[in-house]
């Protein structure tokens, strides 16, 4: 592959963008309210650069010019694809977009928060230890992972709109002293050289253009000896880019996700490798013996419900609750309640859905590769050798 060209940032653009579409809506309660709030021009605008992407475009007749045009405009699709997806993400998922092992009996927000636990604990996490957080979308794991640790997080996101609700819900949990948010292009971050404790990612280096490029950027800002931490999406050996079904699952994947470019298990461990990380732990966390699925809340399969409150966030992101509020979508943007481009972002959510499920069973997708690597510090390593002699 090619070196991928930065697209160049325009944060005056960008906030203003994002104050025509969401105006004051980052303060509403998530879901269908924030959905109103939108403004009618503004959605169209991201439906159609978000879209243009992925419209008519088969597996089948995919091909290396359309990925690399996808890789080209990385951060224009990803910041277009979270103005649209936000509020759905929120009202199907709650706070931290991401999926995680369970345990029998376990409620999804406990399941949710002990994944998060788990990065903690396997990276060595401090207190007061100045952690970065890659792509922390509305900052629910960031607030769990400082109310957890009690590290001070700074979290990263190129979405103005993400940025004001994350730090919106910081200071109402009294956060805002621990946990900051800053905007910027996670491939070109606005940070010096050797600046963090620890970086973390979860779910959201997917969205960059290169592995190797996303984990040297990070690498950079780490401090020699700092710790790196990623839950990875990644195909799994088992995928074969050449079975017109497996592509096509990729490919509902990418587009209801706002993913530019998927990659093998082994194209990350390589960029690992090549961005100078020394490996310390890496595992498809998928692939533990769990009793039940990583996937199951998309596939509906209730008989997994740990809580019966559960109920409420699982019946939403199944095919019946689909069923039920795709139409409803539909009837609002009609008669001008939500903008239109609702529906046809909760359909390619929902495409996703099927797909991430379908992959999960055939065992060709994992979104939790776990990888630990430690910036190498060479004045430890001569310290050590200068004791040795």
């Amino acid at each position: 592959m090619s070196p991928i060209a930065l697209e160049k940032e325009d944060h005056a653009r960008d906030a203003a963008f994002n104050k025509a579409m969401h105006g004051k809506s980052a303060e509403e309660r998530a879901g269908m309210r924030a959905m109103m709030r939108k403004d009618r021009n503004a959605q169209q605008a991201a439906v159609d650069e978000y879209f243009k992407h992925f419209d008519d475009k088969l597996a089948a007749e995919e091909t290396p010019e359309i990925r690399a045009a996808r890789r080209a405009e990385y951060a224009t699709l990803t910041r277009h694809y979270y103005n649209l997806a936000t509020d759905l993400y929120e009202y199907g998922w709650c706070g931290s977009f991401h999926f995680c092992r369970f345990a029998s009996n376990e409620p999804f927000r406990q399941a949710i928060a002990r994944h998060e636990h788990y990065l903690v604990h396997s990276m060595g996490m401090k207190e007061n230890m100045r952690v970065l957080d890659v792509g922390c979308g509305v900052g629910g794991p960031a607030r769990e992972i400082v109310k957890f640790s009690g590290a001070n997080v700074i979290g990263i996101n190129n979405n103005d709109y993400q940025i004001e609700r994350a730090t919106h819900y910081a200071a109402k949990e009294g956060l805002s002293d621990k946990l900051k948010f800053v905007k910027g292009d996670f491939m070109q971050m606005p940070f010096p050289d050797n600046s963090f404790d620890a970086v973390y990612a979860i779910e959201a280096t997917v969205h960059a253009p290169s592995l190797e490029g996303i984990y040297s950027e990070i690498s950079r800002v780490l401090k020699p000896g700092g710790i790196f931490g990623v839950y990875e999406w990644l195909m799994t050996d088992q995928y074969d880019n050449e079975n017109p079904k497996h592509r096509q699952i990729r490919l509902d994947i990418e587009e209801g996700d706002g993913i530019s470019n998927m990659e093998k298990i082994e194209v990350g461990l390589h960029a690992m490798e090549a961005a100078g990380f020394k490996m310390e732990h890496h595992e498809d966390l998928a692939e533990r013996p769990d009793p039940i699925p990583w996937y199951w809340p998309l596939a509906g399969d209730l008989k997994y419900l740990g809580s019966v409150w559960d109920i409420f966030t699982v019946v939403r992101m199944t095919k019946l609750g689909r069923g039920i509020v795709h139409p409803l979508l539909g009837g609002l943007e009609t008669v001008g309640i939500i903008p239109q481009g609702t529906r046809k972002t909760a359909d390619s959510l929902a495409k996703a859905a099927d797909a991430l499920v379908e992959g999960g069973r055939l065992k060709l997708f994992t979104p939790m590769y776990l990888m630990i690597g430690r910036k190498p510090d060479p004045l430890a390593s001569s310290s050590s050798g200068s004791i040795s002699s």
